[in-house]
This record gives C-alpha cells, sequence and structure tokens, in this order.
C-alpha cells in the first residue's frame, strides 16, 4: 500500500498547480480579449512585425516549464499585435468574416469540454446535428437533407463534389477506384470558379482536366448555352457529363450564376447540381436580397462557410446533400471498433460517416451560440448591410474621375482600380499594386489584388459586421493621396 502511495504521489497532470493562480490569469487574459475587441479600431489594420518578433519564433523547442504567466506574456507580446486583421473593419481583402465575442467564448468552451465529435452519444453531437439542421432551414433545404460541419469552404465543396463522384460513376468506385468507371466523369462550372474546384478534382482522382471551365456572360455568370453546347459535345465525344458547379458569389468579383437556370439544365442533363455557395449562400437569409440566390434550394449539395457572413471564428465550414443516403454510403466505414451498441455513449450517430475527418472538433457550439444570442434576422440583415455599403462604394468610385469601376457589382465585392493618365497595363498593375502595399503598411486598411477580363484590379470584399460607410470614404480619400504621392514621386518618363 505505501509503494502504491508514493507511485500516486509522483504521477504527473498537466492540470495547474495552484487554481486560484490559473482562475487570476484566466480572468486576466479574458480581460485583454474584451479589451482587444473594444478597441479594434484604434489599432493598425495590418502591421509588419518586426525583426525581434520574427526571431522569437526561431527559439528552440522548450524543454523545462515555464510559469504560465510568463507564456501568456510572450503571447500578448509577439502575436496578439500582429494579427492577419480580419476582424478589423477596414480589412477588406479576402472573404473571411469578422469573427465575434461570444462565438470566441463558444469556441473556449467548447475547448474546455474537450468533446470529439466524431459521434456518440452526447450533448456536443446533438447540437453538431441541430447547427446543420438550422443550415438546411437557413438555405431552404428540406429536413430529410443530411449535412455535415468541416474546416471551410475548400473541404465543404470537395464532401459534395466526392458525393457528386459516387452517385454518377457507374461501378463502386469506393471498392474499384476510378480507373473502373466505364466512361470518364466531367465536371462544369464558370471560368470564375473558385481554384478549390481544381483541388477538389484532382484530389478525387478526375483531374484537372475533368473540370470544364464555361465561358461567363458580360457580368461575369455561367453562359447557359455555352454549357449546354459543352455538355453535348462531351457526351458526343463519350465522355460522362456529371455535375454542373454553380457558384453564388464568386470570388474574384461577387457575380452569382443564374442557379434557376442551372437547376433545370442539371435535371434536363441528369447532372448533379452542387452549388458553391462559400461566398453567398447565406443571402438566402438577407431580406433584402435573398432573391439572388433564388434556386439554391433545388441543389444535389451546398458548400457554404458559417465563418463568412454567420462571423463564426476560424474554423466553420458546412456541407449539405440531399440525398442523406448518397452522402453517408460516399464515406461510411465501420470498422470493429467504432461499432454501434444498443445504449451507452457509443449509440449516438458517428458523425465520422459523414466525411474525411474521424476526429473532429466541436466546431458547432460557437454557431450556436452567436445564432441564440443574436437570432438568424439580425444576421440576415448584416448581409444585407455589407451588400448596401459595396453598392455605396461602387457609387463613389463612379463618380470619382481618379477611379475606375472594372467589373459589375453583385452584391457584397467591388473591383476596381485607380487610373493612371497613358499608363500601360503594366504600369496600371504596378501603380495600383504600389497603392495596395503602402494602404497594408501604413494601417489604413487592407485590400487584395486579382485579374478581371485580363486586367489588374484591386478587390474591396466587405464582409465585415464592423465596417462603416465612413470607412469606406476613408479609403476612397488615403488611395486619392496615395496615388498623388506616388505620381509625384515617380521619375519623369
Amino acid at each position: 500500500m505505501d509503494s502504491l502511495r508514493a507511485l500516486t504521489a509522483a504521477d504527473e497532470t498537466l492540470d495547474p498547480a495552484d487554481w486560484a493562480d490559473a482562475e487570476a490569469l484566466s480572468h486576466r487574459i479574458l480581460d485583454d480579449a474584451i479589451t482587444y475587441l473594444r478597441d479594434v479600431r484604434e489599432r493598425p489594420v495590418w502591421r509588419e512585425m518586426p525583426a525581434e518578433v520574427r526571431s522569437f519564433f526561431k527559439t528552440p523547442l522548450p524543454r523545462s516549464p515555464a510559469p504560465v504567466a510568463e507564456v501568456y506574456d510572450d503571447v500578448a507580446r509577439n502575436v496578439m499585435p500582429y494579427p492577419m486583421g480580419n476582424i478589423h473593419p477596414r480589412f477588406w481583402s479576402w472573404y473571411m468574416g469578422a469573427s465575434n465575442l461570444t462565438g470566441a467564448l463558444g469556441d473556449f468552451l467548447a475547448a474546455i469540454q474537450g468533446s470529439n465529435l466524431a459521434g456518440g452519444n452526447h450533448a456536443a453531437g446533438l447540437m453538431d446535428g441541430q447547427v446543420v439542421n438550422w443550415m438546411k432551414e437557413m438555405v431552404g433545404f428540406p429536413a430529410s437533407a443530411s449535412g455535415t460541419l468541416v474546416s471551410g469552404g475548400s473541404m465543404a465543396n470537395i464532401i459534395g463534389l466526392t458525393v457528386a463522384r459516387n452517385v454518377k460513376a457507374g461501378v463502386d468506385v469506393r471498392e474499384r477506384g476510378v480507373g473502373a468507371m466505364p466512361k470518364p466523369l466531367l465536371y462544369y462550372a464558370s471560368d470564375q470558379v473558385h481554384s478549390c474546384h481544381r483541388k477538389g478534382m484532382e484530389a478525387l482522382g478526375l483531374g484537372n482536366r475533368a473540370l470544364r471551365r464555361i465561358p461567363t456572360d458580360a457580368a461575369l455568370r455561367i453562359d447557359s448555352s455555352a454549357l449546354k453546347a459543352a455538355i453535348a459535345e462531351d457526351r458526343e465525344a463519350g465522355f460522362k457529363p456529371a455535375c454542373v458547379i454553380g457558384t453564388a458569389g464568386t470570388v474574384n468579383t461577387g457575380a452569382v450564376d443564374d442557379l434557376q437556370v442551372l437547376a433545370k439544365v442539371a435535371a434536363e442533363e441528369d447532372l448533379w447540381f452542387h452549388v458553391d455557395g462559400c461566398i453567398g449562400a447565406l443571402i438566402a437569409i438577407a431580406p433584402e436580397n435573398r432573391s439572388l440566390v433564388a434556386g439554391i434550394e433545388q441543389a444535389d449539395s451546398i458548400a457554404l462557410d458559417p465563418h463568412k457572413w454567420l462571423h463564426a471564428p476560424f474554423e466553420a465550414g458546412c456541407a449539405l446533400v440531399r440525398d442523406p443516403s448518397a452522402h453517408r454510403n460516399t464515406f461510411a466505414v465501420t470498422p470493429e471498433y467504432l461499432e454501434s451498441t444498443p445504449r451507452g455513449l457509443a449509440s449516438g450517430a458517428w458523425l465520422h460517416d459523414y466525411g474525411l475527418q474521424t476526429s473532429r472538433g466541436f466546431r458547432a457550439l460557437k454557431i450556436w451560440m452567436a445564432l441564440k444570442e443574436h437570432g438568424v434576422e439580425k444576421f440576415g440583415r448584416l448581409i444585407d448591410q455589407n451588400i448596401a455599403q459595396a453598392r455605396y462604394l461602387t457609387g463613389v468610385i463612379e463618380a470619382e474621375p481618379a477611379l475606375e469601376l472594372m467589373a459589375p457589382t453583385t452584391i457584397n465585392i467591388v473591383s476596381f482600380r485607380h487610373r493612371l493618365d497613358d499608363g500601360s497595363e503594366e504600369g496600371l498593375k504596378a501603380f495600383n499594386t504600389e497603392i495596395m502595399l503602402r494602404l497594408q503598411e501604413e494601417g489604413i486598411a487592407a485590400l487584395s489584388d486579382t485579374t478581371v477580363h485580363g486586367r489588374h484590379c484591386l478587390r474591396v470584399a466587405i464582409a465585415n459586421h464592423r465596417t462603416r460607410r465612413d470607412d469606406l470614404d476613408l479609403l476612397v480619400r488615403e488611395m486619392l493621396r496615395l496615388g498623388r504621392e506616388i505620381k509625384a514621386a515617380a521619375p519623369p518618363m
């Protein structure tokens, strides 16, 4: 017995040695976190890390303990002041969402509870299913449909594309592989489709060439006539057209394909209809703009991102599939160590049967808490607010002779550039890129750039609940100032 007591006394744990000290530090961290969000507008959007901060991340592996208060001080000094910036009201580089305090608290509680959402009979699993059901309701999917929470839009799209492949393969592709398919499958999307679809096609063993990029119209939406012609041509050539991908908000300009037309084409041609709604699917909850995504409810599968317009802290994506059997049959594997039982922990649903991950984080809680706090109607109004802000910025650009709109503004993405007298396309790109970089380096605003119709432009993606119209006025003023400064400093031609 004495030897047993000695062994027990020597056992180690990661729990705090002093819970009172841990509580005090936790309160300090929470206080700092609230201040961090409250004062976000007073900080630069982004700033370059000095050399001493960069060198901090090259320190060697820690082999002995350090006081946790000192560990937090390192984080406060070297990490928190140098964010990507996407929670800032003037971050418009990429389409990310801006997080929220309640969601962050949910993420903390999820980590404290520590549940693995592979499945099972526990509360987190039921909440996961409830959040998926709420997503279905938001986009008009039937209650009988299936779905799963994933890391983000890329994985959500891959889930949908994988189910489409397995349904349309013509063989048991899980058992026999893509080489056994009687005809090569083809997928169709606009030439504005997100790059994750290429990755998906490669990962599925179909290859990049199996993704047919269809030309777009003047509004950068997929040309349905060109789509139907390509399907007929490919079928005649011995391929099997399998899936059409509609984009509800392209990453370059926010263009929304005519989803009702695509649903009709898919039905007539016996194609799987997948909607990449990672940017715009949730417009379905926006009262003033929901008609823009009419037809999304007719999809066979949808990818969407709660970490965008629901502002969940990263990561939070969602894949929805109309046919629950097709969804489960694409991914389910039941090894002997994960068999269900009639009672107890293993009597709940195995959520890993609906995706690629066995270990799954408790993503649902941060979404659930914020939706409960604010209600879905407020999130819909915030989407309308961002779209109205984009239209406001578009009007300011069109009224300013020094600026040029480069594509129609459909939703919340504005593509434009600063003009340059007698500038070549190469010169315009260099000029606008310099403006973009100075905006970032001065901490004023974060924009990104892209190419539309073969011409370089800047891109403002407004997906932030903290953005105000005066932020957009500031952006235009600062762009004009920087444009004047850059031109004044340029050597004579």
